[in-house]
Formats: C-alpha cells, structure tokens, sequence
C-alpha cells in the first residue's frame, strides 16, 4: 500500500494504524515522490491526499491514469464539497474519504478496494480438470457437459475455486454464502454441499470435492 501525504503526522499515524492491521506502508510526501513511487511499486490501494507539494492529488491520480497504473486510488483529504468529490472520481479515483476520519471507516474502505482488485485480476473462467466455469456469466460445465446450479451452489462453487487446493474452513463458508450470523455447524451446509457434489462430481472423474475432517472442504485434484 501507498501512501501519498506531506503532512508527516497524519502520515505516522496512517503508518503505524495500519502496520496494526498487518499493513507496512510506503510513504510518498509529495507529487513526484508519490508518482515515481506509483509507477515503480505494485499496490494494493493507494491513498491519496488533494494538497500536494508539487502538484495536485487530482493532477497525480489523473497522470496515474495516463500512465495505465489501474490499482485503486483513495482520496483522503479536507476538501468535503461536492465538486471536489465529483472531480476526484472523475479523474480516476475509486473511492473518496474526508478528513476528519473515523480510522476503522479507512480501513473498510481500503479492504473493499483491495478485495475488488483481487476479483478483477481473476481470470474470468477457471478451470480444474474438465470443470469449467465462467465467473462472468455464471455458467458451470464438465466435461462439455452443462450444470445448471442455484444461487448458493454457485457461491460455494465460486469460493472453492478462488481457495483452490486450500481447505476452506466451514465459518467461511457460511458468512460467504449466507451471512456471519448462520451457525457454521448447522446442517444446511452439508445438504448445500451434498448438492453441489452431485452435479460436479456424480458421474465425472476425478473427483474434486473433497471433505476434510474436522476442517472443512477443498476442490482439487486428487493427491
């Protein structure tokens, strides 16, 4: 993560807010440093202030953007006017968050941004042995065989797919297909994976569900 900001105690205290959150920043003070800095690093999020030595945050988002860098852009500044927000947008920031700031609001913020950069750099369609499925439209095969599934079967599908080969706990998979407040060891979770198993796996080899006791599922090929 960048930070681009020329106010060193604001800076500090972003820095060390978000190394409690397992976040070791960089830190950019001003408009080349902030620009040179964007283009040689690989982020995640880039938080942005307006006010700028050298240059605007809206100039150097706007110059990002010229340059093809498309990892997300936060504004973080004082400006709280509608016009300043538009204008942020328009120039190719993501998000938009004024000062002052509750620190756990920034933090939400920059985890969304994060998580929509990780889902637009996975490809489209995945494949595991003969199971394909396109993430854009939805649509599940095997073996050149169309699958039709519900909503949920595709959400604990598409959730094994992006945790391929990993063992994917049952609390995850419940705040992912249902919510957080869903009792993980509730037996609709077996019946929604008996399910699943019997449209991808029933008749087809390898099989790729598998259950791991005490822990959770894993999609993979076998070994």
């Amino acid at each position: 993560m960048l930070i681009v900001e020329d106010d060193p105690e604001l800076a500090g205290l972003l820095r060390d807010g978000l190394r409690e959150h397992r976040i070791d920043p960089t830190l950019a003070a001003g408009f080349a440093d902030g620009r040179e800095q964007a283009l040689i690093g690989d982020y995640d999020v880039v938080i942005l202030d307006v006010r700028l030595p050298g240059g605007t945050g809206f100039e150097l988002c706007a110059d990002l953007r010229r340059q093809n860098v498309a990892v997300p852009v936060l504004m973080l500044t004082a400006l709280d006017a509608v016009d300043d927000r538009v204008r942020g947008l328009a120039v190719g920031a993501d998000d938009y968050l004024t000062k002052p700031f509750a620190f756990r609001e920034l933090v939400a913020r920059l985890q969304a941004l994060a998580r929509r950069r990780a889902l637009a750099l996975t490809p489209t369609i995945m494949r595991v042995a003969d199971l394909e499925v396109d993430l854009g439209a939805r649509h599940v095969s095997r073996a050149g065989r169309s699958i039709d599934l519900t909503a949920k079967e595709f959400a604990l599908l598409e959730l094994l797919l992006r945790h391929r080969d990993q063992v994917v706990d049952r609390s995850a998979i419940t705040a992912h297909v249902w919510d957080n407040n869903h009792d993980p060891f509730a037996n609709v979770l077996e019946v929604l994976v008996r399910r699943l198993r019997s449209k991808i796996d029933d008749g087809f080899e390898p099989k790729l569900i598998r259950t791991v006791r005490g822990a959770g599922y894993r999609l993979g090929l076998p070994g």
